[in-house]
């Protein structure tokens, strides 16, 4: 894959979805909020016990109340009520316990998507610009959307369902054991038949429902690209296009979201269709073994008793018990598609929140930098075994302005990419003050210069908070100064609030032109001692340009200035200008020097083109 060709997908792990992934959001979970799952835990334990006490006070009441109550001729109903008022009290205790639980899962939930949302976002300001670069942004935001929201669904019901289920399948079993051990013994059989069904049938689903979470993804990146490009769009009425190419993924996710529900939704009806077969077995059973009861006397042993003697009531409580012992494997079944889409999620926030961060192995700070930026023998590639710079050799002074000219890909923005530490080179140095950038830790060195690129951004905010994002610490004074200084100031005070203006959706309430001037502002406030222009001027008209042009020569005044500029007019009078092709320096020297050699520079100027 080439380095610059962005992915339609988070990079995931393939063939089936690991255990250990939902062990480890399940252990990322009880981390952060032990006490409140060790209390939901205790409810649910609580819950799943008073469901079990109602199953088995079917017994009771048939074999102890109502079958010796329909043998008396005056029956007392006293103690009958009072044992139905206790069960009464017991129930409610378990349904405020199950209230319970369920709250404070809300707030587990909750919780633990606002901490991986927290991590993931940290993580991501840690990470070097080639992930961004591999990867469309629309996929990245489908992680903080899509994703983490299919882990709070699974939190928020599965995981106290498993728990419950778990619970209640260990008590029921044991109540089961007790009654019968032969009515046990065809409920294990149908509930093993129920499993091997379900797990079948989420082998089958999990693959579509990782392949739903891709293709959603990437029509999440589809739109955020057509909503960032929708005046091209417009400008070459490719609207039709669009909508077609639209209809193409989104069928594909619709494809690939019904295949996996189809299957994760046929497993219900599958286990409810065992459970009834299942419940009817064990009515048939347990009848025949009622009829031929043998008399038991108080000298027969407790494994006969077991496996022997069965009353009414033990047949009516233990189809009840079997209800709740299939019960929960139902109710997981019932949640295998938020499951299966959790995992596939955990496994794309993991993704982000596992990504190699930027390297920093620089031990230097600069403490008074001059600007003295020199490049000796230095070689790039993006990829292995093709290289894009080929031995670059370039000495400065400080306070020097050096333009870089060239076709496009000939190197220009890689090269001043390279100063800043947005790549690492293989090859050669480049020094900063005589210190090898390498050496230097990067949030020292980035704060040794600034930066205007090619495409400017805004944030959400005032014109004076995206002026002071250059120095957060800045006073009003010392941007509107700044403002003053690059031609800035008139157009900010006709705006309507003047520097106190919102600005959202990428500034898009102003010209190009003027937005490019406040990120030329920005870079100016940070007051560095270098200064990097990648055609810093390129979207700006040619009257605006004189203007910005004296400003960008006062803030140059003692600074080292690197310019990439596809105007001739701004890279005149630097003090170097080097021309590239195909990343080797062919041409080095002023303006005139270049001139009367009559290469490559020659033909570019007298051409009118960079």
């Amino acid at each position: 894959m080439q380095f610059r060709q962005r992915t339609s997908a988070i990079s995931m792990p393939k063939g089936e979805v690991k255990r250990d992934v939902l062990l480890r959001m399940f252990s990322f979970v009880f981390r952060h909020y032990k006490w409140s799952v060790v209390l939901v835990l205790a409810c649910v334990f609580v819950s799943s016990l008073t469901s079990l006490v109602s199953s088995l006070f079917t017994k009771t009441l048939i074999d102890d109340y109502i079958v010796p109550l329909t043998q008396v001729a005056n029956p007392e109903y006293a103690s009958l009520a009072q044992t139905l008022f206790m069960l009464g009290l017991i129930l409610f205790f378990g349904t405020v316990c199950s209230y319970a639980y369920n709250r404070l899962m809300i707030h587990v939930s909750q919780g633990t998507m606002l901490r991986l949302r927290k991590i993931i976002f940290e993580k991501m300001q840690r990470l070097p610009v080639s992930y961004f670069d591999q990867r469309s942004h629309g996929d990245i935001m489908s992680v903080y959307t899509n994703d983490v929201d299919s882990l709070r669904q699974m939190i928020s019901t599965a995981m106290a369902q498993v728990l419950s289920s778990l619970i209640t399948i260990v008590a029921t079993f044991t109540s089961m054991v007790v009654m019968s051990i032969p009515l046990t013994l065809v409920s294990i059989l149908m509930a093993v038949v129920m499993m091997v069904a379900t797990s079948q049938l989420g082998k089958r689903s999990r693959t579509f429902f990782r392949t739903q979470q891709q293709r959603l993804a990437h029509v999440n990146g589809f739109i955020e690209e057509m909503m960032t490009g929708q005046k091209v769009v417009k400008i070459f009425c490719h609207e039709e296009q669009a909508i077609r190419d639209f209809e193409v993924i989104n069928e594909q996710l619709r494809t690939s979201a019904c295949h996996a529900n189809r299957i994760a939704n046929i497993v219900m009806p599958v286990n409810g269709g065992i459970s009834n077969f299942g419940f009817v077995l064990l009515a048939v059973v347990g009848a025949l073994l009622a009829l031929h009861t043998p008399h038991i006397s108080h000298h027969t042993s407790y494994i006969s008793h077991l496996t022997s003697y069965i009353s009414l009531g033990t047949v009516v409580a233990f189809l009840q018990l079997n209800k709740n012992f299939t019960r929960p494997i139902s109710q997981v079944s019932q949640q295998i598609n938020s499951v299966l889409n959790a995992s596939v999620g955990a496994e794309r926030v993991f993704a982000l929140g596992d990504a190699e961060p930027e390297i920093d192995n620089g031990t230097v700070d600069l403490t008074a930098p001059q600007g003295d930026v020199d490049f000796k023998d230095v070689d790039f590639s993006y990829i292995p075994g093709k290289q894009v710079l080929f031995d670059i050799d370039i000495n400065t002074n400080p306070g020097q302005k050096i333009a870089f000219v060239g076709g496009t890909g000939a190197g220009k923005t890689t090269i001043i990419n390279l100063i800043n530490r947005f790549y690492e080179i293989q090859g050669g140095h480049i020094l900063y003050d005589g210190i090898p950038i390498t050496d230097i830790r990067k949030e020292s060195l980035r704060k040794g210069m600034s930066i205007v690129l090619q495409e400017t951004h805004l944030f959400t905010g005032t014109v004076l908070d995206n002026i002071r994002y250059g120095k957060l610490d800045a006073t009003d004074e010392e941007c509107v100064k700044a403002a003053q200084m690059v031609g800035a100031d008139d157009f900010i005070r006709r705006l309507p609030n003047g520097y106190h203006t919102p600005l959202s959706g990428d500034g898009g309430n102003l010209s190009q032109g003027e937005r490019q001037l406040l990120a030329i502002t920005r870079a100016a406030v940070a007051n560095p001692p270098v200064l990097i222009l990648d055609e810093a001027t390129s979207s700006i008209d040619t009257r605006t340009e004189q203007v910005v042009q004296r400003g960008m020569d006062t803030i140059m005044q003692g600074r080292t200035t690197f310019v990439i500029a596809h105007r001739l007019s701004t890279v005149r009078n630097a003090d170097q200008i080097i021309v590239l092709d195909h990343g080797r320096i062919i041409e080095q020297g002023t303006h005139e020097q270049l001139l009367q050699q009559k290469g490559k520079y020659y033909q570019l100027y007298t051409g009118n083109e960079i």
